[in-house]
């Protein structure tokens, strides 16, 4: 019998709104993984928060590498990267190193069965990691964060009164069956800037708020004053297409 018809039994005597906190709780014990996110970014941790879904943060180190001037390939690339790094370092911790590894014997100063391992930390055994990145295109050039105040305006100046490209990619590397898989995916925004003025854009700088920001520009931010209009996922320019993200875990039966 199916997992839910099951549980619809189970309270079917209860008053409905504690029946419908007790499925969704069922649920959630019975399909969602905690989600190790790959980014360090404030604003991916709202949005997946925003959306109910369950992660903690391991942010990915080591260089990044770009074979592609393709801005869809770059932050595909890019997010496969840090998804890879923050694995890889699971799988360190989370795999036995001893020489010995039989189940009955605990050794010493291992992550994975010394005692001392810290409840709730996540290892190889319920793995789903995810990582993202983002990036401006403008004339196809590639806009990443700005290095300092000077490249913050320069980038601006370039896209202000004009239309241009947010592309963020997103890795999900998960396992199933004790086999690994990989799921990769990007997605397109069109942003639209009203004209912006020499003193405006220096104000703008002056923020600091286009320091940490692909294309030197949060559109959730002060400068949403001079966005005239987006076409797709709005989400996506923050970063990361929540939406998208859901409904492909969902699709996969992980949360």
């Amino acid at each position: 019998m199916d997992k839910y018809k099951m549980l619809l039994q189970r309270f079917r005597l209860r008053p409905f709104t504690e029946t419908v906190i007790l499925i969704t709780q069922e649920r959630e014990e019975l399909h969602m993984k905690k989600i190790v996110l790959a980014s360090a970014s404030p604003r991916r941790r709202e949005l997946l928060s925003q959306v109910g879904v369950a992660f903690e943060v391991k942010p990915a180190s080591g260089e990044e590498r770009i074979t592609s001037a393709e801005p869809a390939k770059v932050v595909e690339e890019l997010s496969a990267q840090k998804a890879e790094a923050v694995w890889e370092k699971l799988a360190v911790s989370g795999v036995c190193q001893a020489p010995d590894n039989s189940a009955d014997r605990m050794h010493e100063g291992c992550g994975v069965c010394d005692p001392e391992q810290k409840s709730g930390e996540t290892t190889m055994t319920d793995p789903l990691v995810m990582g993202a990145d983002t990036v401006v295109a403008c004339d196809g050039k590639i806009l990443g964060k700005p290095a300092d105040t000077e490249a913050a305006a320069a980038m601006l100046t370039m896209l202000q009164g004009r239309g241009h490209e947010v592309y963020t990619g997103v890795t999900i590397l998960y396992e199933e069956n004790g086999e690994r898989k990989t799921l990769t995916f990007h997605e397109k925004t069109t942003v639209h800037f009203y004209p912006m003025t020499d003193a405006q854009i220096r104000e703008y700088v002056a923020t600091g708020d286009p320091m940490d920001k692909a294309g030197a520009y949060g559109i959730q931010g002060f400068c949403a004053r001079y966005i005239r209009g987006i076409e797709g996922d709005y989400n996506n320019v923050v970063g990361l297409p929540v939406g998208r993200v859901y409904q492909e875990l969902h699709g996969l039966r992980l949360v």
